[in-house]
């Protein structure tokens, strides 16, 4: 008994000592690091070999060997890399060079952008991307008439940032067929003039008609669009997205697995095609796996509902500025319930977007009777966005083990003009991120870009602050719901990794997981929360390789 006592203490010593022996390619000291490990919340260097961390603490130098590189950080702030748990990459990557008329605050302003734009690219190739918000001017919904005249050959279909409405210009409308007699899909809108024209406005599936005609870009284009994409990422901390698609999500992915292929991918994403599909993605899966640490799939995207900016958001009350309205499902909710109960059956990760509180309380539901179906697996299911909840909703969240999967940015910007649309009671409960902490819910963060910023120093600012960008709410708006720095990095960080099942690899600085860190220009943790939105990024770190440098 004791001779194989003594071998096993031999046997640990062995490994001790080859672990103290390794040397580390790069060693980060001097820095202010945020761990997100609560056995060890804080450090001052940070040991590198090849793609994985061997140390996290003070005394660095039994890894410091004849080739190591010391990094000198000066007290700089240390965190584990950004994950953004909602974005639609490759469209963001394509926004980055088209025309942005989220800079538009008039309607004066709206058309001098995009005449400014095709003045600059003649011709007559689809212009899209734009991001505008008619809130931004009052409220009124841009039509056509604004445009036809300085677009030219150009067929036009500009989204608002939200994604769930679109101005058609009359040439794009043409080359839909859509015109006054055109009916209104099940689950979207042609808005329509007092004459029952259409102005150009389509909601939700009536977008379809537009994008139908729209040819889908090439390798090539994607490939430009996802280079662009994944710098800009970089220069933000971020180095992982959960990407839920932008050009049917097969397509994306399709990118994503050919840069892959090429040795051409330092940003890791997991990337997402629409729950409908999820038949061919089974198929996919059992044929090609669900990818690595840097590229993987096997997630799935539904909708139940649109959005509050475009009206089309599923309420059990109407809107208070459409109050013979209230919202709608923008998919069959027959179908959405079993695409949900099937797709979880076949282990694949489910994730429905959903907005109003009765969209919210309806895929709940959904994802209740799922779990009772397949009561062993370990499912993850995911509400993206989960903006507006009902009283009952939030303690689902955590009795049902759903992840809330929500934007914080949005609630710095919605919280403008959200009180047109909802009443007190409603607005309470809208972004509940604290709420849904103290019930035990994972809350997870990312941007919805290019909705939103592709910025998680700006989410992790607004969670704090919750401060609306036209300062009128300095105290926060619905304070009750701020919440504190730790738990918003949190949920940039290691919360975001169990939301994509990657939590023993990534979202925290601890030795053996994956090198995925961000090094700031400040510490968080030592300025006023309203000083946060101007941190900056000095270095982005993937997968032990620094992938950007200020």
């Amino acid at each position: 008994m004791f001779k194989n006592l003594t071998g096993i203490i031999i046997l640990f010593s062995i490994i001790a000592c080859n672990t103290s022996n390794e040397k580390a390619d790069r060693i980060y000291v001097n820095a202010k690091i945020w761990t997100g490990d609560s056995t060890q919340p804080n450090a001052e260097s940070i040991a590198v070999k090849g793609n994985r961390i061997i140390y996290v603490g003070k005394d660095y130098e039994t890894f410091r060997g004849d080739s190591t590189t010391i990094i000198n950080l000066d007290g700089k702030f240390i965190a584990p890399g950004f994950i953004d748990n909602h974005t639609h990459f490759l469209s963001g990557g394509h926004n980055l060079a088209s025309v942005d008329l989220r800079l538009a605050k008039t309607k004066a302003e709206f058309i001098r952008i995009m005449k400014e734009y095709c003045e600059k690219n003649p011709g007559d190739s689809w212009i899209l991307g734009g991001d505008w918000d008619h809130e931004a001017w009052g409220g009124e919904l841009p039509t056509h008439d604004w445009i036809d005249s300085i677009t030219g050959e150009h067929p036009v279909f500009v989204s608002r940032y939200d994604g769930h409405m679109a101005l058609a210009n009359l040439k794009a409308l043409q080359l839909a067929g859509i015109d006054r007699s055109t009916p209104n899909p099940e689950g979207g809108k042609i808005v329509t003039n007092t004459s029952g024209e259409p102005t150009g406005v389509l909601k939700d599936e009536a977008m379809n008609y537009v994008f139908a005609k729209i040819p889908d870009p090439s390798i090539e284009e994607r490939t430009t669009f996802l280079e662009r994409a994944v710098q800009h990422a970089f220069r933000n901390g971020v180095t992982q997205v959960h990407d839920m698609g932008s050009y049917g999500g097969w397509l994306d992915l399709e990118t994503y697995r050919k840069a892959r292929e090429n040795n051409n991918l330092d940003l890791r994403i997991y990337s997402f095609v629409p729950l409908s599909s999820w038949k061919k993605l089974d198929s996919f899966c059992n044929k090609n796996g669900k990818g690595d640490d840097m590229l993987r799939w096997g997630g799935l995207k539904g909708f139940v509902d649109g959005s509050l900016g475009s009206t089309t958001a599923w309420f059990y009350q109407p809107f208070l500025d459409a109050p013979s309205i209230s919202g709608f499902p923008v998919t069959d909710t027959n179908n959405l319930r079993q695409w949900v109960i099937d797709a979880d059956k076949a282990n694949l990760h489910v994730a429905v977007h959903a907005i109003g509180d009765r969209a919210n309380d309806f895929i709940l539901r959904v994802y209740d009777e799922a779990e009772k179906q397949n009561a062993s697996k370990d499912h993850r299911f995911r509400i993206e966005h989960a903006q507006h909840l009902s009283s009952n909703a939030i303690n689902r969240f955590s009795t049902l083990k759903v992840i809330a999967s929500m934007q914080p940015y949005h609630t710095i910007d919605d919280g403008r003009w959200a009180y047109k649309r909802l009443d007190t009671d409603r607005l309470r409960r809208t972004y509940a991120f604290k709420s849904l902490i103290d019930a035990g819910a994972a809350l997870t963060f990312g941007s919805d870009w290019s909705v939103a910023p592709l910025t998680p120093i700006e989410g992790i600012y607004a969670a704090v602050t919750r401060r609306t960008l036209d300062d009128k709410n300095p105290n926060g708006w619905y304070p009750e719901q701020k919440i504190t720095l730790e738990q918003a990095l949190r949920s940039y960080t290691i919360n975001n990794a169990f939301a994509g099942f990657q939590e023993n690899k990534l979202g925290m600085l601890k030795n053996g997981m994956l090198a995925d860190f961000v090094v700031l220009d400040n510490d968080l943790f030592s300025i006023a929360p309203e000083k946060i939105k101007e941190v900056q990024v000095l270095r982005t770190i993937v997968n032990g390789k620094e992938v950007y440098i200020r």
